[in-house]
Parts: C-alpha cells; structure tokens; sequence
C-alpha cells in the first residue's frame, strides 16, 4: 500500500515555533503576516504545526512517537502500572503531590496561538468563500481540541480566541463557567460540521468526519461530567452524541479484521501496520515514514526501558470468550493460580496489549530452520504460540505483526513469558529483555516486521490512529445507556460489532442484571465523595468494553474522573501475578497473600500475588477529591490577579504533570 506522507512534519518557511518576533520582524523579500495569509495554499503551508497538536504531551490521547503518552494517562487512571526504581504505585494514590508553580496544562501559545492567528486573517484572505468556511472549520476544529483539553483539567477557563499580546485585556481575563465555555465550543464545533463542505487540501486531514468524531468524544465526555459532577444540563449533550455517533456509525459500518485468520488480529494491527490509509473504520491516523518522521514505539517495547506492565485486577477485568465475568460462577474460568490458566479462554484482545504466556527452548539455527528455538515437551507451552499465527521468524526486521516468543530489538529470544524481574528459569537469571514485575508485559506497540535500533534513532513506520470508528461505537453505546435507552438493538449496533471481531460472545442485555458481575465497579456521589455506589450492571459492561477497547490509548484519566470512580480503581492495591517464591532470586520480590499482606522474604516455599505497593488507603493516602480538576499553576494566579484557584489547591499541593 502506497504511503503519502503529509501535515506531521515541518515543511517550508513557516514551520517553526510562531511568535511576535517572526511575524513582525521578517526581512521583507520573506514571508511576513501581511503578504502570507492570502490564498489556499499558504493557509495550508502555515497550518501544518497545528496538526502538531495531535502528538502534544498535553493530550492524554496523543501518540508522542514512544507510545508512552497514552500508557501514562492510563497509569494514573489504576489502569496499568508503571515501573519504578524509586516510587511505588500512582501518585494520586500516595500522595506524591508536589504545587504547580507553572504549567499544568495552563497553556494558552502554541498550537492554540497559531490557530487564533489563522483565524483572525481568515476574512481579508483573498479565498473564495468556500474556501474560507473551509479553514474557519479547520481552525474551530482545533480551537476547540485544545479547549477541550482544558475544560477537562481545569474547569473554568478564560476565553481566548485572538492571538495573546503581553499587555492585551486577554492576558489578563478571568476564568469563565465551564458550562458557558463547553457551550462555546459546542457551538463552533457545530458550525465547522455545517460549513467545513467538500473542499479538501489533500488526504487525511480534517474533514467533516473529523469535525464529527471530536463532537461525539467531547458530548459524551461533557455530558456524563456534568451528570457525575451535579452541574445539571447534560441529557442535550448526550443525545448531540448520540446524533453524531450514528451519522458516523453508517458512514463507517465496517471495523478492521487483519491481516491473519486471528480473533482480534485487526484490533491489535491498528497499532501495528505500516499505512492505515484505507483501513476500515479509520477516520484519521499520524503518519510515521523512516527516514522522514519516524517513531520507535515498538523498538522501546522490545528493550528493557519500557515500563508499563498491567496489574492483576485490570487482568481480572477482561472477560471469557463467553461473554462473561472471570469468576468462579463461569465454567471458561480456570482460576488464576497459573500464568496459562489466567490466561485460558478470555478476550483475546488480552493477548493483543500483554505478552501471553509461553516457553521455549534455545538452539542454534540450522539451514532447514532459521528458528533459535525449538518446543518444550510441555504442549501447554506451545498454546499461545500456535495461538498468535503463523509460524514465522521474528528477525529484525522479521514477519508478521505480534508473533511469540517475542525477542528483543537485535531479535535476541526470550523464552519465557512471564519474564519476571528478578525470576529464574530452568535455574538460570531471566534474559534481562522484556521483563516485568507483575508479570503482565505491555506489548501493544510490538511488531515483528518493523526495523528496531537499540537507540533513539528506531526507524518504525506503523501508523496510530487518532480517531477511529471503535470509540464512536462506544461513545454511542455509553451515551444511550446514559440516556436509559439502550436495549438489544443499541448493542448489536455497537458493543457486539466490536465483541464479533474480538471473538467474545454477544452481550445479551436481558441477561445482565445485579447478580452479572457482584463485583462491579463502585462510583463516589457528588453529594456524599466519602460514600460509594455500585454502579448500574448494565452501564458497567458497557464502560468494562470502554476499558479493554481502548485500553493503552489514554483515555482512562478522563474517563475515571467524569464518571467519579477514580476511587474505586486508584485506591486499590494492585498486585500482579500469582506465583510461587522459587520463581524469584532470593531477596529479589515479595509475594502478598489474598487478604494484602506482604509475606516473609526467606520462605522459598510460600506462593501469593506479587507484591507491589502496600495499600493507599490503611498508608493514610488515597485519591483526594480536589485532583478531579487539576491545580490552577501557582504562578499563573500571581501573574494574572482575576485568576481564581479550583476548590481544594488553596492551601497548595499540585499534580505531577
């Protein structure tokens, strides 16, 4: 498949940093403000930093080139677990909170200060009028992602729409209601749906579908905060969701399969192919081309620098193939005293985002088969591996997408999974690659065929999806369960599309009831934070889907907080696997038994969880209601006097981003 390479990477005269000195100090045989803003073409030229904004750090949902931006966010959600030599567990749940004096997400210039100058020359532009609706939309497509963004960590926020002057009234503005700012954006996202037209300045770029997936993500997201959160007026928001959602549901009717004869294959080869041009469902993705822009997502999940792991709850939270909670009441559940166990007839889209279990033994490669491994004499060995496809060789650059064994960047084996920190395996150290604590390696980025270098110069080239089909299919589902109407119909529009790929058996709303899954996720009332309520059976499978879909992608952050459950999955002790002591060098790792309690060091012959972190809660530590908004920076509030600071960081004591 052909490869066109376009916006992510600066091109010509106006690419840089935008600032006062560049606008107004340019020699006048260059480009200047005046002479640039005239036609079509030079709107194009000055906007591609903007499409910057979708590999922004700020973005919980970005993809920054190493795969870590969304990994994090769904760290600070409970979501996955990040490795640490210093620190233990979430900072949101042990009180590793430090004051903001600056930043935060407080950003007003860069992409946003660019958008603002396009916009404000959009009028004397030389454009016929439909190509100036046409750039208009693109700009308040942007306006409004960036404000989006800080609506979500802020709140209240001032309203900036022109280019910031220091000086300008806007420097000084105070912070407007967040109801009447998401309503701004609302309005200019609708406006940019109606007259974004037909005009087009090449592939993938915005486009009316886009404008679409961003009003469908922004509805849901604003509508269930102002629910959750008791500031009223949300049901117009969701049904806006819901009109959106379907209008892009029957614009794109087909997910994505793969490439092999593997459930879930084309879930997982959204984060593995070269070129999602013409993929199915994909509305747009960031391109990577080596050589040009290039990305090394799969090279750092094929080193021993990549941190992100799963605990065993979020593993816990995947179902059975029978479309079923693991527990003991489902006869597919084996119980989670072994790795393949675990592991036996769940989601497979489980497989996709960690290393299933293994074991091979090394050899030396012959000129019949260029394999460095052969089976063990345990069949259960081979399961997963005859499991993930066809028997090819994993080289670098090798076959194939997600192959096991996985090896490492120079495609040096490792012939086990779980490859635990500080294990042993047939009375030997580990390989020192791929390894994890919990025993639940993260490998969403992993490729087999992509060229992987031991250093920042990775030539990956598999593009990301910034908005695809999958999300609006759970946008749609949650909004019209939100709505209390969501019935058989709604799910096999929505949910049972994305479980017939993965392979799980279709949700059957009329067999989810309190007793489905007793354990269910439990949210905090506005008016009692101290308190907990289970929720809804039928909203909880909804939201269960929400996780596993998009699990890995960074949505997690925003999700707990506007549903007020960052509690129940922040506060928890996570652990990983079960496992025995003889597993480990001595002295290396504890085990915790099932009630949370670290077990003795120098028993060889104890087995339990992994332990990991102590509780957050019995530490005196935990999720604080004031982190469901983040901290206005210290130095902002100096600076600008109008400034108010959000409920709770009064008396100081910042977030860690």
């Amino acid at each position: 498949m052909k490869k066109i390479f376009i916006p992510f990477i600066a091109l010509g005269f106006g690419l840089t940093a935008c600032n006062d000195s560049f606008l107004d100090k340019a020699p006048i045989n260059e480009v200047t403000e005046e002479n640039l803003f005239k036609t079509s073409s030079s709107f194009k030229a000055f906007s591609w930093p903007i499409y910057e904004m979708f590999s922004d750090t700020q973005f919980g949902t970005s993809f920054n080139g190493s795969g870590g931006n969304g990994y994090g966010r769904d760290c600070n959600a409970g979501y996955l677990y990040y490795r640490s030599w210093k620190n233990v567990g979430s900072d949101y749940a042990f009180g590793r909170i430090t004051d903001v004096q600056s930043g935060n997400g407080w950003y007003f210039d860069g992409e946003l200060r660019r958008t603002n100058i396009m916009l404000s020359h959009i009028d004397a532009s030389e454009m016929t009028q439909e190509e100036k609706n046409y750039w208009k939309a693109v700009g308040y497509f942007f306006h409004s992602y960036w404000y989006i963004e800080l609506i979500d960590r802020f709140g209240d926020v001032p309203w900036v729409e022109s280019p910031i002057d220091d000086g300008s009234e806007e420097t000084y503005a105070p912070r407007e209601d967040r109801k009447v700012v998401a309503d701004r954006v609302l309005g200019r996202l609708q406006w940019a749906e109606q007259n974004i037209g037909t005009y087009s300045v090449g592939e993938n770029t915005i486009n009316k579908e886009c404008i679409q997936a961003l009003i469908s993500r922004f509805t849901l997201r604003e509508g269930t905060w102002r629910k959750y959160h008791g500031l009223g007026d949300y049901e117009d928001y969701l049904k806006e969701c819901v009109r959106v959602s379907e209008e892009l549901m029957a614009k794109y009717p087909t997910l994505y399969m793969g490439t092999v004869d593997v459930p879930a294959a084309g879930y997982g080869e959204l984060w593995t192919t070269a070129s999602l041009e013409g993929i199915p469902g994909v509305i747009l993705y960031l391109e990577y081309v080596p050589g040009v822009k290039n990305s090394q997502a799969s090279a750092i999940e094929r080193m021993d620098s990549s941190p992100y792991e799963m605990s065993q709850q979020m593993v816990d939270l995947y179902l059975c193939t029978n479309g079923k909670p693991a527990n003991s009441s489902n006869p597919l559940y084996k119980g989670d005293k072994t790795p393949y166990n675990t592991f036996a007839n769940r989601d497979p889209r489980l497989y996709q985002v960690v290393v299933p279990p293994y074991k091979v033994v090394a050899k030396a490669k012959t000129a019949d088969d260029q394999r460095n491994w052969e089976y063990t004499d345990n069949p259960e060995d081979r399961t997963f591996i005859d499991y993930m496809g066809p028997d090819l060789v994993c080289a670098n650059p090798g076959e194939g997408m997600k192959l096991l064994p996985v090896s490492n960047w120079s495609a040096e084996l490792i012939p086990l999974a779980p490859n635990l920190i500080g294990g042993v395996w047939n009375n030997q150290n580990t390989p020192t690659r791929l390894r994890s604590n919990t025993g639940y390696y993260i490998w969403k980025n992993y490729s087999c065929y992509e060229y992987n270098m031991n250093s920042g110069l990775s030539q990956n080239e598999a593009d990301k999806p910034i908005f695809k089909i999958e999300e609006v299919l759970l946008n749609y589902a949650e909004a019209k369960c939100e709505l209390n109407q969501f019935g058989q119909s709604e799910a096999e529009k929505s949910i049972n599309l994305l479980r017939a790929r993965a392979g799980v058996d279709k949700m059957i709303v009329s067999d989810i009831n309190d007793g489905f899954d007793p354990d269910r996720g439990e949210y905090s009332p506005v008016d009692n934070p101290s308190s907990s309520v289970k929720v809804d059976p039928l909203l909880w499978e909804i939201r269960r889907e929400r996780i596993v879909e998009l699990m890995g992608e960074g949505f997690g952050f925003y999700d707990v907080r506007r549903w007020r459950m960052a509690p129940w999955f922040i506060n928890k002790q996570h652990h990983g696997m079960w496992t025995n002591k003889s597993a480990f060098n001595a002295g290396e790792q504890y085990l915790m038994d099932e009630d949370g309690n670290q077990l003795p060091a120098n028993d060889p012959t104890q087995e339990g969880y992994i332990w990991l972190e102590p509780d957050p809660i019995k530490s005196g530590e935990g999720w604080q209601e004031r982190y469901y908004l983040y901290q206005v920076p210290l130095q902002e509030i100096l600076l600008n006097p109008n400034l108010t600071q959000n409920p709770g960081w009064e008396t100081g004591g910042g977030t860690t981003e």
